[in-house]
């Protein structure tokens, strides 16, 4: 699962991060100096990412004139989101992982949606397109003097209706403040939806520099895992076994 601990690896300082998002077909890759960010290749285009993704590697380390071998840290996406991509995506983490002997911190996409909020917003509703009528969302809270976002309960996959419906339960009916880089998901569902009022925050779908922040900081927190450890959040079943199971 995202987040989730495996080796216990000593704190590493001042470390080169390579973040990678292959959720989306807007995916992006970054390389980071502990949180600065040094390089970044993003596109929108109907190439799914997956199958850019080491093409633009190789483009973004000799831009930085940096090698694989340099890299101290994998921070990746692991959920929610394309299937294919999320699996290309921590194929390749886990196999470099594996070579160059470096840990992973595996990061929610609805995490990195969420942390890029800027304020003091207590509580906060990160929101994805999921497709097919329906979102993908979850619940964090800030508390003051806590390390990180605080995950409350599960991110969930479901439509936008039903999503606030319960995010009105989980917050005992306080507003959240969404956090979305399409706001349109949301649509007229929450104006009409206990939690309207609420603001919408838009922002980035480019994910890999607050992955890789994100996963610096989970870093100096000792919550990373190995090749082995790394496993995918994909909170609903793929096509494929969907339609199997039909």
């Amino acid at each position: 699962m995202a987040g989730g601990t495996g080796l216990s690896y000593s704190r590493i300082s001042v470390m080169l991060v390579l973040a990678i998002d292959t959720s989306a077909p807007s995916g992006s890759l970054a390389v980071l100096d502990d949180q600065k960010l040094l390089g970044m290749v993003a596109t929108d285009v109907q190439e799914t990412y997956s199958s850019r993704l080491f093409r633009h590697l190789e483009f973004l380390l000799r831009e930085l004139s940096l090698e694989m071998k340099q890299m101290e840290l994998y921070a990746v996406v692991a959920g929610p989101g394309s299937f294919t991509g999320l699996r290309v995506g921590l194929t390749a983490v886990k196999g470099w992982a594996e070579v160059h002997g470096k840990p992973i911190a595996a990061i929610s996409g609805l995490e990195a949606v969420a942390a890029q909020v800027a304020g003091h917003a207590e509580w906060i509703a990160p929101v994805m397109d999921a497709r097919r009528g329906q979102i993908y969302g979850g619940l964090y809270r800030r508390r003051a003097g806590a390390p990180a976002l605080e995950r409350q309960g599960d991110e969930v996959v479901m439509t936008a209706g039903e999503f606030l419906a319960e995010l009105a339960v989980r917050t005992g009916g306080a507003l959240p403040l969404f956090a979305t880089p399409t706001p349109a998901v949301l649509g007229e569902a929450l104006s009409a939806s206990p939690l309207r009022g609420a603001r919408v925050e838009q922002v980035s779908a480019v994910l890999a520099p607050v992955v890789g922040r994100l996963g610096w900081q989970r870093a100096q927190r000792g919550e990373v895992v190995d090749a082995l450890a790394l496993d995918a959040h994909y909170i609903r079943r793929s096509d494929a076994e969907l339609l199997w199971k039909g």
